[in-house]
């Protein structure tokens, strides 16, 4: 969700130039079958404009309704609505999503939360939504503002934000010493450095741009980098990565220069990088011809370096274009990032929100 919000940001930005209070809408709670899942948010303006969607379109125009008053009321309020197919005439998918509406003050906590969410740390805030009251901000520094009350209450959500923090976690709501409160934890933008800027990485980096992925492209040849609007470019060569480049572990990398010694290259920069994903374009039997390169020339990498290598990269969906290809290896970084298999959702046993038991990608 990180790519949403510096289009929250900028809607806030434009309704208050105009002198327009805004309102920002965030799912809490989900039960049984809805489009979205906690921590989905939308921005309503007090003149009905809105930005960004909590659901699929089933609940966004009642949803700028009731913002509206609440923005009127000028108090913070949980609105329910249940879409069981049973019960209601509406045709959605069956299930009761939880809303918190707050106004959305400038340089307030939420407002700047919201500036700090998408750094390359996460943090956590956590807010009463019943059972006390108060938010408290647990930033990635572990710096902490806010206040709840009562005391007890507030020691022991600061606790459970700091176990969330450090963790995989995703918003939810729990209950805590009987009261209702959200931690919304939030999702640095994600990054892809794609090391080749051949006529199939404006593909790739495109459908990653869709996705709200910062993307870098690294070439040696400088007529190469033109044309990737929205994109970050570099130009180096391979003995110059070291220089020029500099790899996180937020980062994910795609190798794709259609070059064996120049991929020999940037895949050992990139395993002894500390990125968390390193994907190699190409078949098994070209990796292994790369990978007896390295091994001549001293480099092994370790158990936890090839843990973090894909090949062939992607989800297997049959992709043959570059513009297929890119879908599969896009969605099969989103998978990994999520925690889930890639499968057929259509054989799958359990919920289609609910992901595997063991983190996929750390």
């Amino acid at each position: 969700m990180a790519n949403e919000i510096p289009m929250l940001l900028a809607a806030l930005e434009a309704a208050w130039a105009e002198g327009k209070q805004t309102a920002l809408a965030t799912v809490v709670r989900v039960i049984g079958s809805a489009y979205r899942r906690e921590g989905a948010k939308m921005l309503v303006r007090e003149d009905g404009g809105s930005a960004c969607m909590i659901s699929g379109g089933c609940l966004e125009q009642e949803m700028i309704e009731i913002a509206m008053q609440i923005l009127a009321r000028g108090r913070a309020e949980r609105t329910i609505f249940d879409y069981n197919e049973e019960k209601t005439w509406w045709p959605g998918c069956g299930g009761t999503v939880e809303v918190w509406v707050e106004p959305v003050e400038p340089q307030g906590m939420l407002h700047r939360w919201l500036q700090e969410a998408t750094d390359s740390e996460p943090s956590v805030l956590a807010t009463v939504i019943e059972g006390g009251e108060g938010r408290v901000w647990l930033k990635p520094n572990g710096a902490l503002e806010g206040q709840i009350t009562p005391p007890e209450l507030h020691e022991q959500v600061v606790r459970i934000a700091r176990q969330m923090q450090g963790g995989t976690s995703r918003p939810t709501t729990r209950y805590v010493q009987e009261a209702e409160v959200f931690f919304d934890v939030s999702s640095p933008i994600p990054e892809l450095v794609l090391f080749g800027a051949g006529h199939d990485a404006k593909p790739m980096a495109n459908q990653a741009l869709v996705l709200g992925f910062k993307v870098t492209v690294v070439d040696a040849r400088p007529e190469l980098l033109q044309g990737f609007e929205g994109c970050q470019t570099i130009q180096a060569a391979h003995d110059e990565y070291a220089q020029k480049i500099s790899l996180t572990p937020r980062q994910h990398v795609i190798i794709m220069n259609h070059h064996l010694d120049i991929d020999r290259q940037a895949l050992r920069f990139a395993l002894e990088s500390p990125a968390r994903y390193v994907g190699m374009l190409g078949p098994r039997n070209r990796l292994e011809k790369i990978l007896d390169a390295l091994k001549n020339e001293g480099f092994v990498p370790s158990p936890e370096q090839m843990a973090r290598l894909r090949n062939p990269i992607g989800l297997d969906i049959g992709a043959e274009s570059p513009e297929e290809i890119a879908v599969a290896a896009i969605a099969e970084i989103v998978a990994l990032q999520r925690g889930f298999q890639g499968g057929f959702l259509n054989d799958k046993k359990a919920g289609i929100h609910e992901a595997a038991t063991v983190p996929l990608l750390t």
